[in-house]
């Protein structure tokens, strides 16, 4: 029995006995996968226009938060307002600002501590490191070594204790152990095991007196319940990274909320925004708890906007408005680019990314196009598209990036992309120009069952093709490290893939979105 499980057998057992217990409250307000959407967004996760908002169709945005979060403080004597990471990367504000506006409004909404995400190192420490110092809290990161990294060492803590209603509370950050495949930390930073991480902190904050543990968690659900399980002094763990939706009231959600792993409360508010998560806590003198309650809050047209928050908004997009009104294309219909099929099987967006980037450079011998799921970030809907629609869509920056793999190599590349599907992972291949099946109860690594070209040919593993994708898939991210150590006549400074994508849909009128079975599962 864990220590926590006996905690709380002995404080039932007081409580029959008639002892007096003081009760502790506490309101966890949390986030996490904002990635920049600073202003209103689109039931599809998309730019959603100035009108429907005004009708209230849209969701989240910064000014909402700023008045749901008062509001929220308001119901409670002691709250703290957390983040589980991924702030960075998104939208236009991003690509402009860097880290300067998550900064400021987080400063704005008085933030009490956020762990460090994937996201945050997508331009490396400099920027990271530059974020840390404008923000009025602590960032933080329990499992990896920055001695190696100048910009964080001695910078970046592990965790940190915070003081709420006359009780300690103890803050623990977590950050993808899989980071330097996901996104560029540097050599300097090495990441560990999460549950060595948390548990050799919950051992230094206990040594403290700390008997209130909170880790912050940008590493997925199924990585929090292992955590969970393993360090079972955890009392809550606020989730981010696979933007899991936990929700007793909706059929969309992908678990309870909280999630008990013994008594562990596992929490997580979906993404970009839309929810705010509210978690009522009820601890006795041991830090056990003994009572919880709350939800997701949606962040809907109902919720009014900070009026300040909207006009500080608007200054900021001034610089970005010529870029983001620009119309690009039409399309006849919603582009589908929701993250769970994105992330699991055949997509439309995916489709008109791969089809796009092998277009591009089908007079360069290219045959086969491949974009990782997870670099596709938004659905677009019907009617007129806008620049600023397509970079919500590829926000990276990301360039067309071409070279030559073995047919052998091909296989390797798409074990890899179907390898971590029950993770959603963002490394699932969206393809043109192939055809595969999959086999979802194959042992990751055996998964491929067959790939074809468009026209039936089988591929050839002896064969040497020409494969277009970009520049990070290329340069080994998501896993795809065959592209870089095996790749023949790379060449990684193409044209920027949004550009890519804008021109392949203004091409021949309105686009219209399409399945055709490019990707299937076997039955």
């Amino acid at each position: 029995m864990s220590p926590k499980s006996i905690l709380l057998t002995v404080s039932a057992l007081a409580l029959s006995a008639g002892a007096a217990m003081a009760d502790y409250s506490l309101t966890v307000l949390h986030t996490n996968d904002f990635h920049a959407r600073f202003e209103p967004i689109s039931k599809y996760d998309s730019p959603c226009s100035a009108e429907d908002n005004a009708e209230g169709k849209c969701f989240g945005g910064s000014a909402r938060l700023v008045t749901a979060v008062a509001d929220a403080r308001a119901r409670t004597n002691n709250s703290i307002l957390v983040d589980g990471g991924d702030q960075f990367q998104g939208t236009l504000f991003y690509t402009y600002y860097k880290g300067a506006m998550a900064a400021e409004f987080m400063n704005l909404l008085e933030y009490d501590a956020m762990t460090v995400g994937n996201h945050e190192f997508d331009d490396g420490p400099e920027v990271l490191r530059g974020f840390m110092d404008t923000i009025n809290f602590p960032i933080l990161m329990s499992n990896a070594d920055v001695s190696g990294e100048e910009l964080l060492a001695g910078e970046l803590a592990k965790s940190t204790v915070i003081e709420r209603g006359g009780r300690q509370i103890g803050l623990i950050g977590l950050t993808p152990q899989n980071t330097g495949e996901l996104a560029s930390p540097g050599p300097g930073v090495v990441f560990t095991d999460p549950a060595e991480a948390v548990a050799g902190e919950v051992a230094k904050l206990e040594e403290m007196g700390v008997n209130i543990i909170i880790v912050l968690s940008h590493s997925g659900y199924a990585v929090d319940q292992a955590v969970a399980a393993a360090v079972p002094q955890v009392d809550v763990i606020v989730g981010g990274h696979s933007n899991t939706f936990l929700s007793n009231d909706s059929d969309r959600a992908d678990g309870p909320y909280p999630t008990m792993v013994g008594t562990t409360a596992i929490v997580s508010a979906y993404a970009y925004g839309k929810y705010l998560g509210e978690l009522n806590l009820t601890f006795d003198d041991d830090g056990v708890i003994t009572e919880t309650s709350g939800g997701p809050i949606a962040m809907d047209g109902t919720v009014v906007e900070d009026e300040a928050a909207v006009a500080r908004i608007a200054e900021l997009a001034e610089p970005l408005e010529e870029i983001r009104q620009r119309v690009v294309a039409e399309t006849t219909e919603v582009i589908d680019g929701d993250r769970g099929n994105c992330r699991a099987r055949e997509c439309q967006i995916g489709n008109l990314v791969a089809d796009a980037m092998l277009a591009r450079v089908a007079g360069q011998g290219v045959t086969i196009a491949i974009q990782n799921g997870g670099g596709v970030r938004a659905s677009i809907d019907a009617g007129v598209v806008t620049m600023g629609e397509v970079l919500t869509v590829l926000p990276f920056q990301n360039t067309l990036a071409t070279l030559q793999l073995t047919g052998a190599d091909v296989i390797v590349a798409l074990e890899n992309g179907v390898s971590q599907v029950e993770d959603g992972a963002g490394r699932f291949p969206q393809v043109a120009g192939i055809r595969f099946t999959w086999d979802p109860a194959g042992e990751p690594g055996s998964r491929i069952v067959e790939v074809t070209f468009a026209d039936g040919t089988p591929l050839d593993l002896d064969a040497v093709y020409g494969v277009v994708t970009n520049n990070y898939v290329r340069g080994g991210g998501d896993g795809y490290s065959i592209m870089d150590t095996a790749g023949m006549n790379i060449y990684d400074y193409g044209p920027n893939l949004e550009d890519v994508v804008a021109e392949f849909m203004a091409e021949g009128g309105a686009y219209t979105p399409y399945l055709d079975g490019r990707i299937a599962e076997k039955m």
